[in-house]
């Protein structure tokens, strides 16, 4: 079974060399000792979230915390293109759903998408706290598929604001029902972002189509069937990976 792993503190995990020794204290010390209960002699990962990840074996345990003697020092390079998923808000825990496998697959960064159809309206302190949910959603997906880099949680942006990210993006994919270009197909930039677009339930609006398409994104479709608001996401960029980092 592959090890567990945990987020470390940057600079610590930054500072880690073979032979070295690292505390892991804090929220993850405690739960590694406490939830996890590793033992002396049992191997773990600590990643900074940021494309490091150390493997460790345990020397001393107590209640809140782990120290660890370094076996080896592993640096990611940062892909490219970086994949985006921008989802709309979705009813129930549709799209933390989305965010959870989005992870699992690779996305570097989320971003929650207040589209016209969305039930859920993220306002004031609800905003603050549902986007803390997401970024917790995130983080435990990244130690659960044993990444070394953590994606970033942006705060939700309305139409305006991801036109204008559309703008900024090597490319912009729209999942769109009625399109007849099929995602499989498209062209991927070698750098830059790549944005993959999700709607909520009720689906795009002609306004926000026409709005995302004149500020250079292209509509696609995954296939010939409808998948949930949970889904759709994560199946395109599982498409994308499969062709750019899976190979």
């Amino acid at each position: 079974m592959t090890h567990q792993l945990f987020l470390g503190d940057p600079s610590a995990v930054a500072g880690a060399v073979v032979g070295s020794s690292l505390l892991l204290d804090g929220d993850e010390g405690r739960h590694a000792a406490a939830v996890v209960r590793l033992r002396a002699g049992e191997r773990y990962f600590v990643a900074d979230g940021a494309g490091r990840r150390i493997l460790l074996e345990a020397t001393d345990v107590d209640r809140g915390w782990v120290r660890g003697h370094v076996l080896d020092v592993t640096d990611e390079p940062e892909p490219a293109p970086r994949l985006v998923l921008v989802q709309a808000l979705a009813k129930g825990d549709r799209d933390e759903q989305a965010v959870e496998a989005a992870t699992e697959l690779g996305v570097d960064e989320v971003v929650p998408w207040q589209a016209e159809r969305s039930v859920v309206v993220w306002r004031g302190d609800r905003a603050a706290k549902s986007l803390a949910k997401w970024s917790a959603v995130v983080a435990r997906a990244t130690k659960q598929s044993r990444r070394a880099r953590l994606p970033a949680t942006s705060p939700a942006v309305g139409l305006a604001p991801l036109a204008a990210r559309v703008g900024e993006s090597a490319l912009t994919l729209v999942l769109h029902e009625d399109a007849t270009e099929p995602l499989a197909s498209v062209d991927l930039p070698p750098s830059g972002d790549v944005l993959v677009v999700v709607g909520p339930e009720g689906g795009i609006t002609d306004r926000e189509l026409e709005t995302l398409t004149g500020a250079g994104a292209r509509a696609v479709r995954l296939g010939s069937t409808i998948l949930r608001a949970s889904s759709a996401g994560p199946a395109a960029l599982a498409v994308l990976s499969a062709r750019t980092r899976w190979t």
